[in-house]
């Protein structure tokens, strides 16, 4: 599939997953074998659960059937994110508030990477604090990855 069909994919997924009070977080297609339509969603508040996903996944696939732009061979999946995908949705800093993440963010030195709990997500930047109790400020225009570090320290 080309970008443009994955933006098609995109309008079209949008709807039907906020009727499920979610929000679509991106669409990508991997190819190991069939081809596989993944379909990322997420809640503000909570988790996403299986029939949640389940309900996306037959009535987009129907309605992705139904579209004659969209005419490949593939496999749908409706998933949530998980730890292993980067965050790319503000409301997916704002859920994480509180847990400790992995930043690589550019400024005019070049890359850096910092890792910390995330205390607080503004509209465009979010404040990190180091283990060492230090306190940075990141745009978000700046961070080109964030991921969600698992911990066993009791830290939400």
């Amino acid at each position: 599939m080309d970008s443009e069909q994955i933006e098609r994919i995109k309008e079209i997924s949008k709807p039907i997953v906020e009727q499920e009070d979610l929000y679509l977080v991106d669409v990508a297609e991997e190819h190991s074998g069939e081809p596989v339509l993944w379909i990322y969603v997420d809640s503000e508040e909570g988790d996403v659960s299986v029939d949640a996903c389940t309900r996306i996944s037959r009535e987009l696939g129907f309605v992705l059937d139904a579209h004659e732009n969209i005419r490949s061979r593939y496999r749908l999946n409706v998933s949530s994110p998980g730890l292993s995908r980067p965050l790319s949705d503000i409301r997916q800093y704002r859920k994480n508030r509180g847990r400790v993440a992995r930043i690589k963010y550019r400024d005019s030195d070049g890359y850096h990477k910092l890792e910390g709990v995330l205390k607080q997500v503004d509209p465009d930047r979010l404040e990190v604090e180091t283990e060492s109790g230090e306190r940075h400020s990141v745009t978000f225009e700046s961070i080109a990855e964030t991921k969600i570090i698992p911990t066993l320290s009791g830290r939400k």
